[in-house]
């Protein structure tokens, strides 16, 4: 192994364990609490050395939120790969998508909330966040609909999720009818 090989080994190490750290950082304590002071200290490096890596919060709050959309597009599509039919896959997306927003609140805000820096829905989109609304149109196509666009049919449906993820994590909707929620939401919306 030559030395820049080393050396690009030692600073993706370094990345990851910054994201990682801000991630537990967040997770434990909010994002608020996330500053690169905090994290030099955590991670045992000076703050410029953080800085060589990010230009700050932002950044981090951006490579956060590509991370939780890799696992999020994962986990939907484990969920749905033993569905038996297009509204078993649909229910199935929906409670994998509430179950990771529901576990991971502080990786959902960095996809969601919080300003990253990030591009939706643009050319320049980074590859994660597409893949993640791939897999979500990936089990959502089947159950459409006649005459439905297949991608609006998925952002609606996607749009329903992230509400009812963030109105019962924001204590606004009974915890204890989530999957009556769910149900009536491939129900009505999931029409085979």
């Amino acid at each position: 192994m030559s030395v820049q090989e080393r050396k690009q080994r030692e600073r993706a190490g370094r990345e990851r364990l910054i994201v990682a750290t801000a991630r537990e950082l967040a997770e434990q304590q909010g994002w608020e609490a996330v500053t690169t002071r905090r994290l030099a200290e955590r991670i045992e490096y000076s703050q410029p050395v953080l800085y060589s890596h990010f230009r700050g919060k932002r950044e981090i709050i951006g490579a956060v939120a590509l991370q939780g959309a890799a696992e999020m597009a994962a986990a939907v599509r484990a969920a749905t790969a033993a569905a038996t039919g297009p509204r078993d896959r649909a229910g199935a997306l929906a409670r994998a998508y509430l179950h990771y927003a529901e576990n991971n609140p502080a990786v959902y805000d960095a996809m969601f909330h919080l300003d990253g820096g990030l591009a939706f829905a643009e050319e320049d989109t980074p590859e994660p966040l597409k893949d993640a609304f791939a897999a979500l149109l990936e089990s959502l196509t089947a159950v459409a609909g006649a005459g439905v666009h297949p991608g609006l049919f998925t952002e609606v449906f996607w749009a329903a999720l992230h509400g009812l993820a963030t109105l019962t994590r924001a204590g606004r909707l009974p915890p204890a009818e989530a999957g009556r929620r769910v149900d009536l939401l491939v129900d009505r919306l999931a029409v085979v």
